[in-house]
């Protein structure tokens, strides 16, 4: 494993941390989830590349995809939660009862 995988690996594990740790406001929560899928996204473009795997090429794409909806959604939560109770604490998504 190169020193390149070992930095995303990491940098992976610090966002999943930063997750676990501080989780209290939304704006963190969603930050370390872009974290994560962004070193996802450049972790499986390198196994690609390296693998030299040409069918596979489309899936990178496809979760950038997916990254760009997640954001997407949470930012319209953040927004809504913001605009009804003031804060973007977490502890408010149980009050909306969804």
């Amino acid at each position: 494993m190169s020193l390149v995988h070992i930095n995303i690996l990491m940098a992976f594990t610090m966002s999943l941390m930063g997750l676990l740790m501080y989780r209290s406001h939304l704006m963190s929560a969603l930050l370390c989830l872009e974290g994560m899928v962004l070193s996802l996204f450049i972790l499986m473009a390198l196994i690609i590349l390296n693998s030299h795997f040409t069918l596979a090429n489309m899936a990178p794409i496809i979760l950038l995809v997916f990254a760009a909806c997640e954001a997407a959604i949470g930012l319209a939560l953040l927004v809504m939660i913001s605009n009804t109770y003031g804060t973007d604490y977490v502890q408010n998504l149980n009050l909306l009862q969804c």
